[in-house]
């Protein structure tokens, strides 16, 4: 990422608010963002400018986001000047797509070609395709090839994610070759951790920390100083797999591989802590169906998008009512029984919603698998079976105070001991076997799930109530 510009200063708008000895805030401030904005009312570019080339790249494709378009397109053409192309990349999809439609042709090639061969392949690849191919054609032959090369792997894959700017030598070279390599050569990345080793065909066999390296004498051989336990990452391997690999293994740099092990590029630890966010936010977004760039979008988006997943969520309520209905004369004998319904669901629900919820992220991070998933199983049941006899108690009690009823009392907790039951296993089973049949459990889980708790819910209360009252 656009790890290599320049923090913010210790003064300036970001900490124009700080008292002497307090930590500096982190991130765009609502000072600094109110400054800008009044300089931009009132186009004073030049101050614009100085205001905004303080802040890091990554506040400065905060504070395009938080604008709205208006103000969006004329702080782009004020910063065109000087427009940072490390901002891409840190933008959201939307509203990198409006900078971009901002920038002229000539203006992002020049702004692509200055990034790295990931930024540029994550700044590229979102494009329509006319729009893609008329901007590889303006870009440099050398960087369009580069660009075009990550292209070519499987959106999300690590082939994507890699750069392919990296340090490799042989084994048989001496620490004094590397320094003096590092020192002379020019197409080295701005930023690496770790020095690759390679073998005659190109492949890793193992790698020297940056920091072991400068504290080597220069006489040592790389090979004795070498890590072989390498974590190779195949090109064609997802970006979720690779988080995991970073998270697991601790690692801060990996080397990417073809079909045929050959060294083609490196991930590093910068880039996976965003796919890691990615991930764990598309899983939040999906369960609540919305996308992660619904802020950023426009209105009629926001609103088509919403829409279909509350029409599915109205086909499950229609399906409760359904059960509902099967016991209209027990309603209408009791009218108790509508008032107190909907607290079993509801708990059933929520109950179900929690298990749910560390469900599916447990999958997502390989810690629930077929391995140990009878036990998670047993213990999220066990759960949901004691959660219900505790509320049973509670719900019965009030149902009895409220109404004078010890029987309906005992009906609505022996439904709520049931539904919670049903709605943990429910939490714990509709995850793994979506994951099962390879559906996303974020997408889909959810639906299932207030199918269930609702429609077992009312059937089990209402079913019980018909039986003892009727």
């Amino acid at each position: 990422m656009a790890g290599s510009a320049e923090g913010p200063p210790s003064s300036g708008p970001a900490s124009a608010d700080i008292k002497p000895g307090s930590a500096e805030p982190i991130g765009l401030t609502d000072s600094a963002t109110r400054e800008i904005l009044h300089a931009l009312d009132r186009r004073q570019d030049t101050r614009v400018e100085a205001l905004v080339n303080k802040l890091h790249v990554a506040d400065q494709a905060d504070l395009l986001e938080m604008v709205g378009p208006e103000n969006r397109r004329v702080l782009v053409d004020v910063l065109r000047p000087v427009f940072n192309p490390e901002v891409l990349p840190e933008l959201d999809e939307t509203v990198r797509d409006e900078v971009i439609d901002i920038l002229s042709t000539a203006e992002l090639a020049t702004a692509v070609s200055e990034l790295e061969s990931d930024d540029a392949v994550h700044v590229v690849e979102d494009l329509s395709e006319d729009d893609k191919q008329a901007l590889l054609e303006a870009i440099p032959e050398t960087d369009r090839e580069v660009v075009e090369e990550g292209l070519s792997y499987p959106e999300r894959s690590a082939g994507r994610l890699m750069q392919r700017e990296l340090v490799a030598v042989p084994a048989s070279w001496h620490i004094g070759q590397i320094i003096d390599h590092l020192r002379s050569a020019a197409d080295l990345p701005d930023e690496f951790y770790d020095i690759i080793v390679i073998d005659a065909n190109h492949r890793p066999i193992g790698s020297v920390a940056l920091s072991k390296a400068i504290r080597s004498q220069r006489a040592v051989i790389v090979q004795d100083i070498m890590n072989s336990e390498l974590k190779p990452v195949p090109a064609e391997m997802d970006q979720e797999e690779v988080g995991y690999l970073f998270h697991q293994y601790d690692l801060v740099s990996a080397p990417v591989v073809d079909g045929n092990g050959r060294l083609v590029g490196v991930i590093t630890v910068d880039d996976v802590v965003d796919v890691i966010e990615e991930e764990a936010e598309e899983d939040i977004m999906r369960l609540g169906g919305v996308s992660e760039t619904d802020l950023h979008e426009s209105l009629v988006t926001t609103t088509r998008r919403r829409f279909v997943w509350l029409l599915v969520n109205l086909g499950t309520a229609i399906i409760a009512s359904v059960v509902i209905g099967l016991f209209d004369a027990t309603i209408e004998q009791m009218v108790a029984l509508a008032v107190l319904m909907p607290i079993v669901a509801s708990m059933g629900g929520n109950a179900g919603t929690q298990t749910l919820t560390v469900a599916v992220r447990a999958i997502a991070t390989k810690d629930l698998t077929a391995t140990n998933a009878m036990r998670v199983v047993n213990k999220e049941v066990l759960t949901g079976g004691v959660n219900g006899v505790l509320f049973a108690v509670l719900a019965g009690t009030v149902a009895y105070v409220w109404f004078g009823s010890l029987l309906l009392g005992l009906v609505i907790g022996a439904a709520m001991i049931f539904n919670m039951l049903v709605a943990a296993l429910a939490g714990i089973s509709i995850p793994l076997l979506l994951a099962r049949v390879g559906i996303d459990p974020a997408i889909a889980a959810g639906v299932f799930l207030t199918t269930v708790t609702d429609v077992i819910g009312f059937f089990a209360f209402l079913g019980l109530a018909a039986l003892v009252f009727l």
